[in-house]
């Protein structure tokens, strides 16, 4: 009996210490959430600070994302500023040094590839802008990609005892990825030089990927509620430099899109900005996927 529960209580230290061993994460976006979740496994827990549907400028640092900042091993953002409304807010009453700037728990994802948009000043009258770039690169999968092998050597970095497993699944989510790529490639090829306009500049690395044209911008500034002045120009404009479609993100207002397309007659589009369900296997794949059907929908 002796024996049986000494087995038990070295069984249950096991599996403690297994729990024990995991890498929480808080992503930042949803997108960063499915890519930990991708390239970790069982390896890391991992917190979403927001959804598909939220805007990731604004963001409350409630009290419930202060503790899962406390907890955090690993923290993942956008960077470039996207969260600079919220993020400094959550790193300093969480207190916790090891995803502070500099730490080896702190990842931007946007310091590993080259961003488009970058400015040398920037003057607040413009409005929502980025002086390092634009952050919104999670929309190019081949910027994903280069992501995903960085975020695997950082996760080697945190967790040296399963540095081979997170490479072995960086592998294997770039040879899917790649793969999917390929048959897409009918789908990109339909949407090459098609032009559009968006609500806001989020979906500048989408263009960059399906070579699409931007011709106009509902908002007069990003980050500025399109007016009603603003929006008669864009119909004017659009009588001479005509659009294909129209692209708004889910969580955004439809009524500037909804006017224009009933005035102009272009196509308007609902994209999901980041990952649906990040947690389920393949959420990144079926999230370009979605993105593909929905352009190729309003095209036709």
């Amino acid at each position: 009996m002796k024996m049986i529960i000494r087995f038990c209580l070295t069984l249950l230290l096991m599996l403690s210490q297994q729990v024990l061993a995991q890498v929480n994460v808080l992503a930042c976006e949803a997108e960063w959430a499915a890519l930990a979740v991708t390239i970790g496994g069982k390896q890391v827990s991992v917190h979403s600070a927001t959804t598909a549907l939220q805007d990731p400028h604004h963001v409350q640092a409630r009290p419930s994302l202060i503790a899962k900042t406390r907890r955090a091993d690993l923290l993942i953002c956008s960077g470039s500023e996207l969260e600079i409304g919220w993020l400094p807010v959550l790193l300093r009453k969480s207190g916790n040094k090891k995803i502070q700037p500099g730490s080896s728990g702190y990842f931007m994802a946007t310091s590993y590839v080259e961003l488009l948009d970058q400015r040398k000043t920037v003057d607040r009258s413009e409005g929502d802008v980025h002086a390092s770039g634009n952050p919104h690169i999670h929309t190019n999968p081949h910027h994903m990609l280069t992501v995903a092998k960085a975020l695997s050597e950082k996760l080697g970095t945190i967790d040296p005892e399963n540095t081979k497993h997170y490479h072995r699944r960086y592998q294997l989510f770039s040879e899917q990825l790649t793969t999917s790529l390929k048959q897409w490639q009918v789908e990109i090829e339909r949407l090459n030089g098609k032009h559009i306009v968006v609500h806001h500049d989020s979906w500048l690395y989408l263009a960059q990927w399906l070579k699409l044209k931007k011709v106009a911008t509902l908002e007069p500034k990003p980050g500025v509620p399109p007016s009603s002045g603003h929006l008669s120009s864009l119909l004017t404009q659009l009588k001479t430099n005509p659009a294909d479609m129209i692209i708004y993100a889910s969580y955004q207002d439809d009524r500037a899109s909804n006017w224009l397309t009933k005035k102009s007659g272009v196509p308007k589009v609902a994209l999901p900005y980041s990952v649906n369900n990040w947690q389920k296997d393949n959420a990144i794949m079926h999230w370009y996927q979605e993105i593909l059907n929905n352009l190729l929908a309003a095209l036709s």
